[in-house]
């Protein structure tokens, strides 16, 4: 499947993750063929502004992103089209989320996991960098600490090594209840999320813009692509589980970063770092929990710096 959008082609794969489900994987940025001068074959265009763009594009370092537990592969469109001169940058639609099947179960831990990998393996992507938000960070910090054949670094971009507690899954239950669903019109869903929703605090047009992302409309108005159900059935493991022995087994690069006023804390995250055995941390001003949103050009700039140092310790 190809779209064209501008100067960039959006092709989607299909591939089969665990227990057979479909999975959408997604190139955001694949340059669209344009005529050549002469009336020969189309040629790919050039961006002067990229001139190390590669001829071609299995050459480049693969980078798989993985949203979180309400975001789809969309979200990281700019990311993606941003990595693209330089790396084969794909992004992965969750089970239950986006384009992927939306089956009654399994969610959990154990099925991401496996679903990435069947990515990494279906497409050819190893040895991959796995660039995680939240739910997709612990997704890509597992396959780095389980298969570490597969993985040349990690980006945990907000997401905590701390079991969460069920108070937590409480309020967030709570939370998807008062979305009131369904929403008239887009305009409706930006002004819910991005400032009357309580949870807004402070109102933020960016995560207005984040929800309205993952909506459909239907015959009575505009709803979540994703069920609340397999949601709080993701999080049920995050209820009890922590995950430090995890991050010690991760022998990658591994960068954290966060935003000042994201949910994963300062003391939380450095301790994250020195538990990983080759971790870095990264703090962006100015951001909270959906950094790569708030803060696109700061989160774009700490993630390449971090690719390109972990690529060239990987080819020393």
């Amino acid at each position: 499947m190809e779209q064209h959008t501008g100067r960039y082609t959006t092709r989607r794969h299909d591939v089969t993750g665990a227990n057979g489900i479909r999975l959408a994987v997604w190139d955001y940025a694949a340059p669209p063929a344009v005529p050549a001068p002469d009336g020969g074959p189309a040629a790919a265009p050039v961006d002067p502004a990229t001139p190390a763009t590669p001829a071609a594009p299995d050459d480049r370092p693969a980078v798989l992103l993985l949203h979180g537990l309400l975001g789809r592969a969309s979200h990281w469109a700019a990311t993606a089209r941003r990595l693209a001169p330089r790396y084969r940058t794909l992004a992965l639609d969750q089970r239950g989320h986006g384009r992927s099947g939306k089956p009654e179960g399994p969610y959990g831990p154990d099925a991401y996991l496996a679903d990435a990998i069947a990515a990494v393996d279906q497409l050819g992507l190893a040895p991959v960098t796995l660039v995680g938000h939240s739910m997709g960070a612990l997704t890509a910090w597992q396959v780095a600490a389980r298969r570490p054949d597969l993985v040349t670094a990690v980006v945990i971009c907000d997401m905590r090594a701390s079991a969460l507690g069920e108070a937590g899954q409480r309020e967030w239950e709570d939370w998807t209840r008062s979305w009131p669903v369904p929403f008239a019109s887009l305009a409706d869903v930006r002004d819910w999320f991005g400032g009357l929703d309580p949870w807004a605090d402070p109102p933020n047009p960016a995560r207005g813009d984040f929800f309205a992302e993952v909506m459909a409309e239907d015959d009575d108005g505009w709803r979540p692509q994703y069920a609340a159900r397999h949601l709080l059935r993701s999080r049920d493991p995050w209820i009890r589980d922590a995950h430090w022995d995890e991050l010690a087994r991760v022998e990658c690069p591994a960068l954290v970063v966060r935003g000042l006023d994201g949910e994963l804390g300062r003391a939380e995250a450095q301790e994250m770092v020195r538990v990983l055995p080759r971790g870095r941390y990264a703090e962006i001003p100015d951001a909270g929990h959906l950094l790569p949103w708030d803060q696109p050009d700061a989160w774009c700039e700490e993630l390449e710096r971090f690719l390109r140092e972990s690529l060239a310790e990987r080819v020393r």
